[in-house]
């Protein structure tokens, strides 16, 4: 049963660009969900990404993709906003310099603005606890603990219309991701996932998201369409 947008449950989705978020989108798309997507221009190294989001969002037929503008490069404290730390290109111990200080928390605060503006009751997030860089904030604990605040903190929540932070990628592998993507029909050729990507969003094949999402695609058995410099 065909059903229109007005019918639909709304579900606000973080779009990175990447593999997760994109395979992300394509479950609450087929869980039935009007999806509306966010982006953040937040003073990342590269915009591969927020072009690959924005093809993303238009291939898998959202019904809105918004990029909202954020300067966490004036903070610094990453090598993913501050150029003058290198992308590391070899494994090393506890969190590494690629962590963004405090980035999921803020990403998530704004979609959980929107939400309320939409009157979505469900925002979707691409984190995942298994092949992960060791972030704090892809953990369980982090999610539930936002879904709590996001309760307290809106108008929506106190009122008894309260929201879901849903994380289905979880506890799922990065071939299990991928497998469950190419089910869905996501177009990972679109996708960018990278670090340090080039301008035409061509992947370094070194930074530890590319040896992920690599091995990933190897385990699954699946042709990966990564384009490499």
């Amino acid at each position: 049963m065909n059903h229109t947008i007005e019918q639909q449950k709304k579900a606000v989705i973080l779009l990175s660009g990447g593999l997760d978020s994109a395979t992300v989108v394509a479950m609450a798309k087929d869980q039935g969900y009007a999806c509306y997507t966010m982006s953040f221009d937040y003073g990342q190294r590269h915009r591969a990404e927020l072009n690959a989001a924005a093809r993303v969002a238009r291939d898998l037929g959202v019904v809105q993709h918004k990029v909202i503008g954020l300067n966490l490069d004036g903070m610094g404290g990453s090598a993913l906003t501050d150029t003058s730390i290198d992308v590391p290109e070899t494994l090393g111990e506890g969190i590494p310099v690629t962590y963004v200080p405090a980035r999921n928390t803020v990403f998530l605060s704004l979609a959980l603005g929107w939400a309320e503006v939409l009157e979505a009751r469900d925002i979707f997030i691409g984190v995942n606890a298994v092949d992960y860089s060791g972030y704090p904030d892809c953990r369980p604990e982090f999610i539930e603990a936002f879904e709590r605040l996001a309760n307290l903190a809106t108008k929506a929540g106190v009122e008894g219309n309260g929201f879901t932070i849903q994380a289905p990628l979880q506890n799922m592998s990065k071939a299990e991701i991928v497998k469950a993507g190419v089910e869905l029909g996501v177009d990972y050729g679109l996708t960018v996932s990278c670090y340090q990507a080039n301008d035409e969003g061509q992947a370094c094949g070194k930074c530890d998201s590319c040896r992920l999402r690599a091995e990933g695609f190897t385990a699954a058995g699946v042709s990966d369409p990564t384009r490499y410099f």
